[in-house]
């Protein structure tokens, strides 16, 4: 009966064990961290990517936010009044703010950092930038300044 209901290994003397040797857990060890140096890497290089993706997108919805206010007040917030112009109204809009033009407030880029807003801008009226990653101007890669224009 005991042959029928369990079939392990035999030990010396005949006995029947359960389990698995150490030699077994030990290959299975090393081909989980083979799989892990294979995957993770590869999944860390999509994070960077995906923050990027995070922080164009957050940069879109403050255009859009500002062209609204632009649409109410007749001009886009100058660079001292900044992006808080978005959740209170300036004092030299009072009147024409019909605001709050974002839901939640204005928030940091996916690293943390607050994004700077100067108006005009290099290349138009105003210019939102995240300086990536590193928080400093310039870089390349994650660490590469993301502009509005």
């Amino acid at each position: 009966m005991v042959s029928q209901l369990y079939r392990g290994a035999t030990r010396a003397g005949g006995a029947r064990s359960a389990g698995f040797t150490l030699l077994e857990l030990l290959v299975v060890i090393v081909i989980i961290g083979l799989l892990a140096a294979y995957v993770g890497p590869k999944y860390f290089s999509q994070l960077g990517k995906s923050e990027v993706t995070v922080a164009r997108a957050q940069i879109e919805a403050f255009e859009k936010s500002l062209d609204t206010y632009r649409l109410d007040v007749g001009r886009y917030p100058t660079t001292e009044e900044g992006l808080n112009a978005l959740m209170s109204a300036p004092p030299t809009a009072a009147g024409k703010w019909n605001g709050p033009y974002l839901k939640k407030g204005v928030p940091a880029d996916p690293w943390g950092h607050a994004y700077q807003y100067r108006a005009p801008g290099t290349k138009g009226e105003y210019e939102i930038v995240s300086l990536g990653k590193d928080g400093q101007p310039g870089g390349t890669g994650e660490a590469a300044d993301i502009s509005s224009q």
